[in-house]
């Protein structure tokens, strides 16, 4: 292992907190079945990894970054993804390097498994990266039986709801609506919910089309931002289960 990924991993060491490694493998649900099985931690808060991932950004190559990213550790990986985000938004980069990232973040969607890997990563590389590009290849993570990927794919449209784009995160959110895990129930709402925020006819619409579709976890969150009166008559729509 290169000089620059041996302090990179003494730096994260240095600033581990073993409480918040006891606690967030409860908060990211790592027990046997659970959706983040396995995982290990050391305790690093987000800011901490922030500050050390710009300091690596431009220390650390795609090749670094591959064996990085495949660490057992949760904060090792997600410090990688906020590398990533930095090397992609420098603004001397150039649309064949932004094109390697975006391979590099298909080829290892695999290690990208937890929700706040995939949430602080794929609407700023690969939601950017599309957004004027033929989008295919990043919709069809829609299909993909890893949970992950499909995640990916929902989050990556935030980028495009941001800049006015609703048409791929409707058709997203519409193929999500019988997907079995919450985790997307509540990433798909969400969006929804963001997407009313910029435009409520299109929320509005959306709902009169699906509102009985809709997971109740997936309506919850697309209404939190409408009024009492108008949450109330979408959730009659939905029995308590």
């Amino acid at each position: 292992m290169s000089d620059w990924k041996q302090t990179f991993l003494k730096e994260l060491e240095k600033v581990k907190n073993p409480k918040k490694a006891a606690f967030f493998p409860r908060f990211f649900k790592t027990g046997p079945g659970e959706y983040g099985e396995g995982d290990k931690f050391l305790g690093i808060t987000v800011p901490n990894q922030r500050k050390i991932a710009k300091l690596y950004a431009n220390k650390l190559s795609l090749d670094d970054l591959e064996v990085l990213i495949k660490s057992p550790i949760h904060e090792v990986r997600l410090t990688c993804l906020f590398i990533l985000v930095f090397q992609y938004k420098n603004k001397g980069i150039s649309e064949i390097e932004k094109g390697k990232i975006v391979s590099f973040y298909f080829k290892n969607t695999k290690y990208i498994n937890n929700w706040d890997l995939a949430d602080a990563s794929a609407d700023k590389i690969l939601g950017d990266y599309y957004f004027l590009k033929d989008k295919t290849k990043l919709l069809n993570l829609k299909d993909s039986k890893n949970l992950w990927e499909n995640r990916i794919a929902i989050l990556s449209s935030f980028d495009w709801i941001r800049k006015g784009q609703y048409a791929e995160t409707i058709y997203l959110c519409e193929n999500f609506l019988s997907h079995p895990h919450d985790l997307i129930h509540k990433a798909t709402g969400w969006m929804l919910r963001e997407i009313g925020n910029r435009d409520k006819k299109v929320l509005i619409q959306f709902l009169e089309h699906n509102v009985t579709k809709m997971p109740r976890t997936m309506l919850r969150y697309a209404i939190e931002k409408l009024n009492t009166e108008e949450r109330k008559k979408w959730l009659s729509y939905k029995k308590e289960t």
